[in-house]
């Protein structure tokens, strides 16, 4: 009985069983290891991803837990990042103090664009989230005094008591440890009052409200800690390119975290990290193939690949709602209960 939980405590600990002790050491371990052994192009991948993560985990507190549909997530992203670029140019702040600025920066713009989900949902909402990202990426193309316009900003490097985050290597020791504060975050956030609020929101916002829930508030809340991941994602993704420029936030990456989050699984952190590597994982492995099939045919595939890339993102989104809802979160969790069970399975 040692591996059950005893307790109402125990079974709200993180780390509330022998095996999910274990996991998380040997996933620890993994981490620390990881951009010491692999290659170059792979630890700054893994970099890529962890940034993906973070945004992925924002929207799914909007969308997942929360039932408010968002496809303006990159935009908030957008904000956290110029302002991340803007401060590390002008004042010369340190990477500590410009993330959470440029998260509270993309937070007031979640709730100044989320303004309208106190009274529609829905389509409706979809079409409101879709001008903030229009509205947005027209800011960055042409406030050419602050934003540079299409030539973007150049980033300095973060630095920490003189170490410069300056290779994928280097970065990734800054991005990674970040992005597992913030997921640790989002977990404890929804064993928390607040988080309690925003699934019955999800499951019946009238009825939420009848039991004591404050819809605007809560409303206004969620999308303010979800932008302010997607602020903390676009000041990473800053200090991870080096440059800021309005081609990187535009409605492409919005629908590419709408697809993340619904082929990991809504309502679920390990969804969100799912999704979020699964459709950063799948372009690459496209990409290796097609220069294979180029170089073993002859033929030069390169046109091809983005919009194929684009039409397969779309195909998945459907057959993931057709044939798992619950997405790669709920085949993860079937796929284990049936090794623990095994011994027991007849």
């Amino acid at each position: 009985m040692s591996g059950f939980a005893t307790s109402y405590l125990r079974d709200g600990a993180l780390l509330g069983t022998p095996a999910r002790r274990v996991a998380v050491a040997f996933g620890a371990a993994v981490l620390a290891v990881f951009p010491f052994v692999a290659p170059g192009y792979w630890v700054y991948f893994a970099g890529l991803l962890a940034v993906n993560i973070v945004a992925t985990v924002g929207l799914d507190i909007i969308m997942g837990y929360t039932g408010l549909l968002s496809l303006g997530h990159a935009a908030f992203m957008g904000v956290g990042a110029y302002t991340v670029a803007l401060l590390v140019q002008h004042f010369g702040l340190p990477f500590y103090v410009t993330l959470p600025l440029g998260g509270l920066a993309a937070a007031a713009a979640g709730v100044f664009f989320g303004l309208p989900a106190l009274r529609i949902r829905g389509l409706y909402l979809v079409i409101a989230t879709l001008a903030a990202q229009f509205m947005l990426s027209f800011v960055f193309v042409n406030w050419e005094s602050v934003t540079k316009g299409d030539g973007g900003i150049v980033v300095a490097p973060a630095s920490l008591f003189g170490f410069a985050f300056n290779d994928e290597r280097r970065i990734y020791l800054l991005v990674v440890p970040v992005a597992v504060v913030m997921v640790l975050a989002s977990i404890n956030l929804f064993r928390s009052r607040v988080g309690r609020a925003f699934i019955a929101i999800r499951e019946k916002d009238l009825t939420a409200e009848v039991l004591g829930v404050n819809l605007i508030l809560y409303k206004l809340m969620a999308f303010a800690i979800g932008s302010f991941y997607a602020g903390v994602a676009g000041g990473l993704m800053a200090y991870f390119a080096r440059l800021v420029n309005p081609e990187q936030y535009g409605l492409v990456l919005s629908v590419f975290f709408l697809a993340a989050v619904i082929v990991g699984g809504m309502g679920s952190a390990l969804g969100a990290i799912l999704g979020a590597a699964f459709m950063t994982v799948v372009p690459e492995i496209m990409r290796e193939a097609m220069l294979g099939m180029t170089t073993a045919v002859g033929l030069d595939l390169s046109r091809i690949l983005v919009p194929f890339r684009e039409t397969l993102f779309g195909l998945l989104m459907v057959l993931f709602l057709i044939f798992e809802p619950h997405g790669l979160a709920q085949m993860w969790r079937r796929i284990a209960r049936t090794v623990s069970t095994w011994p027991m399975r007849g």
